[in-house]
């Protein structure tokens, strides 16, 4: 609504009943520049829900990539320079979490899925973050992940740092 009044009231003052005459504007040129207003303010940059929504989106994709067993879509979501923070080392760079993470693609069935519960963008919406549960074959919660997704020119998300904790067991959690 905001949006549609700034059209109109950008679109310059309208003659009112006994009111001064002003210079005649061509209607089909009034009109014209109004879908130029409107087309630059529907331009305008997308909210943080909706890049909040990008994110939440691609982090769904990439699990179900892996919960398919589709390596070759898993790994085009990983940023060339990925950091991938594994229980005993980490792993630099797109080519060694390919050959990292290749060994969770043998088993026909995925060894663990997550879910993203919480996710965040930076006020430029070019950086993303998503953390949520991850999960054993049973569905029992096993660990919780962390993502940063860097948003890419073409408007995609690239995963950047990846990494995760395991839940820790009863006698841990007793103490």
């Amino acid at each position: 609504m905001k949006r549609l009044g700034l059209v109109f009231m950008l679109g310059g003052p309208t003659q009112g009943v006994g009111s001064p005459a002003a210079p005649a504007m061509n209607c089909s040129s009034s009109r014209r520049r109004n879908l130029c207003l409107l087309l630059l303010v529907l331009a305008l940059p997308v909210s943080a829900a909706d890049r909040v929504e990008e994110v939440r989106a691609t982090e769904i994709a990439f699990a179900k990539a892996f919960a398919d067993r589709d390596a070759k879509k898993f790994f085009l979501y990983l940023a060339d320079d990925a950091q991938f923070l594994g229980r005993r080392n980490t792993m630099h760079g797109k080519q060694e979490v390919i050959a990292g993470w290749s060994e969770f693609f043998k088993p026909s069935v995925a060894p663990f899925r997550w879910q993203p519960e919480r996710v965040v963008t930076n006020a430029t919406g070019d950086l993303g973050f998503s953390s949520g549960p991850v999960f054993d074959e049973a569905g029992a919660q096993i660990g919780t992940f962390t993502s940063t997704w860097v948003r890419q020119p073409d408007g995609s998300w690239k995963i950047l740092f990846d990494g995760g904790s395991a839940c820790p067991t009863r006698t841990q959690s007793a103490q």
